[in-house]
């Protein structure tokens, strides 16, 4: 914040002016950043290690394995679609269009049974079908089901989030199941473990990351699309005066007076604005989900090998 110094001094001098809050972001800011940075170097400091022991308790050398560490990477991907949308769905609701915590959960109840449905067909296809085809199917379902929430509007009823979660729900049983088995083929039985281990941390790792990525990027397009409505908003825009006097005309009719019912509809404006560009941010977060979805298609395709499909495969975990 600028402001003047005291008539004293020259005049013309600005001194900068930091509020509590100001101080409270840099700080936040600075210990984010310090966390990140000590996280990523114990990660390589980890590998390193971890690399050079014969017997490791986290066998990183799986990771770096075309077959397993693709499998690793699209579980990954899974894991922050997954939680991502399971997280922002009901947060979704409740903010833009005041549903209770039951009504947004009783939302995502259709998806469930979906996918309880249809699991066991999946568990079937899996024994006569490669399973890099259903991994593809599936993410490809999955980029359909994001691609389906990007329609949000105002206007969206009950049942377009119903049947959004459906979409995604029928996908993920052609996942969970068809990557477990890519993942453990070829390996030797001593590896079984640190394999079921590494896959079920990419799950939640992906999880972790893609969680936190839905919500910092609906508060930062949200203020991105906020300044951008706003400039909209202009003394000399006719838009603007023909809401204002639509938005007056109605409040009066409610009962208010003149100079009240201007106020009420200057609010009606702000607040219409801000819901706007609230549902803009969430359609930005579910469009890049559905291109992240559908980058997975091909990856999988191209570097994942077949496997026997007569093998016995490992208890999904």
């Amino acid at each position: 914040m600028l402001r003047s110094l005291p008539g004293e001094n020259l005049p013309g001098c600005l001194e900068i002016v930091l509020d509590e809050g100001q101080l409270k972001d840099w700080f936040s800011s600075g210990f984010i950043l310090a966390f990140a940075v000590v996280s990523v170097v114990s990660v390589v400091l980890l590998i390193k290690w971890e690399m050079r022991r014969d017997d490791p308790i986290v066998d990183v050398r799986l990771v770096f394995g075309r077959q397993f560490g693709t499998s690793f990477v699209v579980m990954m991907a899974v894991g922050a679609v997954l939680f991502a949308s399971t997280q922002i769905l009901p947060q979704l609701l409740q903010e833009a269009f005041g549903y209770t915590a039951y009504l947004s959960g009783l939302s995502m109840m259709p998806g469930g049974i979906a996918m309880l449905i249809m699991m066991p067909l999946a568990g079937q296809i899996t024994n006569y079908v490669q399973p890099k085809y259903l991994i593809a199917f599936g993410m490809f379902v999955i980029a359909l089901a994001m691609w389906h929430m990007t329609a949000l509007a105002p206007q969206a009823t009950f049942q377009f989030f119903e049947w959004g979660r459906v979409f995604q729900m029928i996908g993920l049983p052609f996942l969970f199941i068809p990557i477990n088995t890519v993942a453990y083929s070829g390996l030797p039985p001593e590896k079984t473990n640190n394999a079921s281990a590494l896959i079920n941390m990419a799950r939640n790792l992906g999880g972790s990351f893609g969680i936190s990525l839905a919500n910092t990027e609906v508060a930062r397009r949200s203020q991105f699309h906020h300044e951008r409505l706003a400039e909209a908003i202009t003394p000399t825009s006719d838009a603007y005066h023909q809401a204002l006097a639509q938005a007056s005309a109605f409040f009066q009719a409610q009962g208010a007076s003149a100079l009240h019912a201007r106020d009420l509809a200057v609010g009606w404006v702000a607040q219409t604005l801000g819901s706007q560009s609230l549902l803009m941010a969430y359609m930005d977060v579910f469009f890049v989900s559905a291109l992240f979805a559908a980058a997975m298609v091909p990856l999988a395709l191209l570097l994942l090998k077949r496997v026997d499909l007569g093998a016995g495969r490992p208890a999904v975990h």
